[in-house]
């Protein structure tokens, strides 16, 4: 599934084409995806400018003028695609293909812009694990999908004090306790895995070893901190990681994966300078984790 930095980049191409357009119509072609749409669901969209398009950890989110807030996933394949006029072409060369059958194009909106022909933006997601729910905003931070999220990773709010108080006293291994959403919002298997390369921890380290005894931060929390608010800057300046079902609005790559580190690169000579550990897989709670246990303590 799309990680945060796949769903950020997908934010910023939906971005230009969204913001300040008017929902001219919305096709709804079938009762659901991965949740069954909300009642009157194209109608409670039809006419409304939208103001702003946001996101919180894995969750777009489109303000609508009359205060209501559309939350949208991706779930495993869900896209989106622009079009305008008459050209349906998806522009751009992929690396993994990304459907385009009509058939799993489950939602349309029509958008009229300020200048420029009408938009078409369409939602495909062929194993419809996606889906679309509708809220006031201001019960969005109070939404149960939403509520009790831990710090967004893009920001300065993410430092070694905070990440070392989150982590106090859990005796989950390392990289477990990081993918609590309730510790780090939207902070997926691929990046937790580069992150915890990056500042040179083990995933099978107690996550409460971070912490001082008084739950303080050290320096082991200030750098995994900073190297997982830098693993997500540099993948969403990179268009995120295009992998298998994720893809650009406009159709170009997102080329991090060709800068991964350790994730999905076993057997490979690790990449830290003067460290002749090879990467290893193991799997932690169902997923798969990969590290250089020569370097990595």
């Amino acid at each position: 599934m799309p990680e945060l930095p796949e769903v950020e980049t997908v934010r910023r191409g939906l971005q230009p084409a969204m913001e300040g357009a008017r929902v001219l119509t919305v096709e709804q072609r079938r009762p659901d995806l991965r949740f069954p749409f909300p009642a009157g669901f194209a109608g409670r969209l039809k006419d409304r400018t939208v103001t702003a398009l946001g996101r919180r950890a894995k969750y777009l989110l489109m303000h609508l003028e009359d205060d209501s807030v559309l939350i949208c996933h991706l779930g495993m394949s869900g896209s989106f695609r622009v079009e305008a006029g008459e050209d349906e072409a998806l522009p751009g060369a992929f690396h993994h293909t990304r459907s385009k059958d009509g058939k799993h194009d489950h939602v349309i909106f029509h958008l009229s812009g300020e200048t420029g022909p009408p938009l078409r933006v369409i939602y495909n997601d062929p194993r419809r694990f996606g889906f679309m729910l509708l809220t006031k905003a201001e019960d969005l931070d109070a939404h149960p999908l939403l509520a009790g999220l831990g710090v967004e990773p893009t920001g300065n709010a993410l430092d070694g004090r905070l990440l070392a108080r989150l982590l106090a006293g859990r005796r989950a291994p390392l990289k477990a306790a990081l993918m609590d959403q309730r510790v780090v919002a939207g902070l997926g298997n691929i990046y937790a895995c580069e992150a915890l390369w990056r500042a040179k921890l083990s995933p099978r380290r107690t996550a409460a070893t971070l912490a001082a005894r008084d739950g303080g931060e050290t320096a082991r929390s200030a750098r995994l901190a900073e190297a997982i608010r830098t693993v997500i800057a540099d993948a969403i300046a990179a268009g995120g990681s295009s992998l298998r079902d994720y893809m650009q609005t406009d159709g170009t790559l997102g080329y991090f994966q060709h800068t991964f580190s350790v994730y999905d690169r076993e057997g490979v000579p690790c990449r830290t300078a003067g460290c002749e550990g090879t990467v290893q897989r193991i799997v932690q709670g169902g997923r798969s984790t990969f590290y250089c246990p020569a370097c990595q303590r």
